[in-house]
């Protein structure tokens, strides 16, 4: 499936400031599961932009604006293509819980074992897992029991929750967007020592279809399931993951991958605005979806 993905980031301030440092997490990965045939970064004020790799491989690009401005624009355009076969099938066998017990999966997804704040993975959370997954062994039986478990037991509420919300406080809620439904994933995920990691991207929405999360920046969860890899589940929408998403970034959580973070000077009265579309190329000029944050 060939995509275009259209990301406007926009902040404008009540007054100018000035020593503005950001970074940006919005080129596409290029892979055997996705190419990447264009990526245009694009930020008003203009501003010389450098990148480089962080520890997860995911391309960050750097800028600073010195001098005083009332607005910032970030937009990122890309084209790609995926893959629409997912590498597992939901009825697919794989391997034991027990098996990945090994040192070298243990040493090998270190990263995706642990909790944050983000990520709670304490007596309350292993409890709840293993009454979800019951007599289940089959580790890719029992990531797709805790995506179904997640997407039917939270109602996907935007505005509900914001970027700082901590998985339990959303297990309170009951309710949050994509990013919360992959936090509370990892956290059930990680409590029984399958790992798993927060991805960051893009969902294609068909004119058919009704996927949430299409109209801002997506988050889904990988699994790692040997022989096979890191497999793609999307707890939001209780769907593999297949061609119309759009991978950018990897992380334990979504504070390693942000869209865009920076750091400036001046008031905290500011607007930001996020617009975002992603199209089949033959789609592209379909205004993108707008919403805003406070």
């Amino acid at each position: 499936m060939k995509l275009k993905v259209f990301h406007r980031t926009h902040y404008s301030y009540s007054r100018p400031v000035v020593d503005s440092f950001n970074e940006a997490r919005l080129q596409p990965v290029d892979n055997a599961d996705q190419q990447r045939h264009s990526f245009i970064l694009k930020v008003l004020p203009s501003t010389r932009l450098k990148h480089y790799l962080d520890f997860y491989l995911n391309c960050v690009h750097l800028f600073e604006l010195p001098n005083a401005h009332a607005e910032l624009s970030v937009e990122a355009t890309s084209i790609v293509t995926t893959s629409n076969s997912p590498t597992l099938d939901a009825d697919s066998a794989t391997c034991r819980l027990a098996d990945l017990e090994s040192a070298a999966v243990l040493n090998q997804c270190y990263d995706f074992l642990q909790g944050s704040p983000y990520v709670d993975i304490g007596p309350g959370t292993w409890r709840m897992a293993i009454d979800i997954i019951e007599q289940e062994t089959d580790i890719w039986q029992i990531a797709q029991r805790i995506m179904r478990y997640v997407n039917t037991e939270f109602r996907y509420e935007p505005n509900s929750t914001h970027v700082h919300s901590t998985m339990e406080e959303v297990l309170q809620l009951r309710s949050g967007v994509c990013q919360d439904f992959a936090h509370v994933m990892l956290g059930l995920c990680r409590a029984i020592k399958l790992p798993a990691r927060y991805i960051s991207g893009y969902l294609y929405n068909g004119p058919a279809e009704h996927l949430k999360g299409a109209q801002a920046s997506h988050a889904w969860v990988e699994v790692y399931i040997p022989p096979h890899g890191w497999i793609g589940l999307d707890p939001t929408n209780n769907r593999i993951v297949d061609g119309h998403y759009v991978k950018i970034g990897v992380g334990r959580n979504y504070s390693d991958v942000p869209p865009v973070r920076g750091t400036y000077r001046g008031t905290q009265e500011r607007k930001m605005t996020v617009d975002v579309l992603v199209s089949l190329l033959d789609e592209a000029a379909t205004v993108p979806a707008t919403h805003a944050a406070a």
